[in-house]
């Protein structure tokens, strides 16, 4: 069965799949691979059925994909920002 402590193997997904884009695999394949790890840790990593190895690996592989998109737009937001900030100050003189 699923155990809280499980929920570790997402930043190794992470991590692995940081490491394969830094060796040259496209970035735009990240989050299959993602859900593959996940699907892989699920079923030979658990010790479940198959169907709960899925259905776990599948959770974990679209977590991971989904926390390291979240963190991305929010470092977008953050680095946008002053960008935003400067060009909407610059809009209000032309009232």
């Amino acid at each position: 069965m699923f155990e809280i402590y499980d929920v570790a193997i997402i930043p190794l997904i992470l991590g692995i799949v940081a490491l394969l884009k830094g060796a040259g695999f496209p970035a735009k394949f990240s989050p299959f691979v993602a859900v593959v790890l996940g699907l892989a840790f699920g079923v030979f990593y658990m010790d479940t059925s198959i169907k709960q190895g899925i259905i776990v690996g599948l959770m974990l592989g679209l977590s991971a994909t989904g926390l390291y998109s979240g963190t991305k737009n929010v470092a977008q937001i953050i680095t946008s920002k002053p960008q935003a900030i400067q060009s909407s100050q610059d809009n209000k003189g032309d009232d």
